[in-house]
């Protein structure tokens, strides 16, 4: 069982996204991200070595690690204890906002054309036969580029089309391009209900459509 937290905290002007991911036992690692407009401001990093090979009792164990790691960021940030250089806004003030020049030359203008910029990506729900426990839906989405580079910062959202109480879930990746969404599972007003995921921001990338029966679960894939 993987763990993970997704917070936003606000400090003065600024809101945070802070992501605590359990790396598996692979890395053994617990990573902290803590992101600002999709840019990485912090990261912490602690290995859990001591409680391999994990059974029922260690892995209790590295819930609380996990949860008391992405807690102590929380209050670091909140208190002002943690230092988070955020970056100047990369976009121009709007009085600095103007049209090309009409004398531009015609063949920058062609280079650069909106296709030419356009970044690939794709989507994959990890977990997909059992994403749904009950009442609490936890999906864990790997995004790539193009190339199968994982995609760092990207935010990821989710809802349920066809439920009775709308509502939009999101989280961003980790440095392994992986996203924790977790959500409880909302009442279906009926009709066409699905499970969509889709990538929010710059880029192409389509978005994962699962359609959902009367007790929600995603078909075999």
């Amino acid at each position: 069982m993987v763990f993970g937290h997704n917070s936003n905290i606000k400090f003065g002007a600024h809101t945070f996204h802070v992501q605590t991911e359990d790396r598996g036992e692979s890395h053994a690692l617990i990573d902290t991200t803590v992101y600002y407009q999709g840019r990485v401001l912090h990261r912490r990093t602690n290995n859990y070595l001591d409680l391999l090979p994990l059974n029922e009792d260690s892995q209790q164990a590295l819930k609380m690690r996990v949860d008391e790691q992405h807690r102590t960021v929380l209050e670091e940030i909140r208190n002002g204890e943690l230092a988070l250089a955020v970056p100047a806004a990369a976009e121009p003030k709007p009085a600095e906002r103007v049209e090309k020049p009409v004398t531009a030359p015609a063949k920058a203008d062609s280079a650069a054309g909106p296709e030419a910029k356009e970044r690939k990506f794709s989507l994959e729900l990890l977990n997909a036969r059992n994403w749904l426990v009950g009442k609490q839906a936890t999906l864990h989405v790997a995004v790539q580029e193009a190339g199968g580079k994982p995609a760092e910062g990207v935010k990821v959202c989710a809802e349920i089309e066809g439920s009775a109480t709308p509502a939009v879930h999101s989280s961003r990746t980790g440095s392994m391009g992986r996203a924790t969404i977790s959500f409880d599972m909302p009442k279906l007003a009926g009709g066409d209900v699905a499970l969509v995921i889709r990538m929010d921001g710059g880029g192409v990338c389509p978005p994962l459509r699962y359609a959902l029966r009367a007790k929600p679960r995603v078909p075999a894939v």
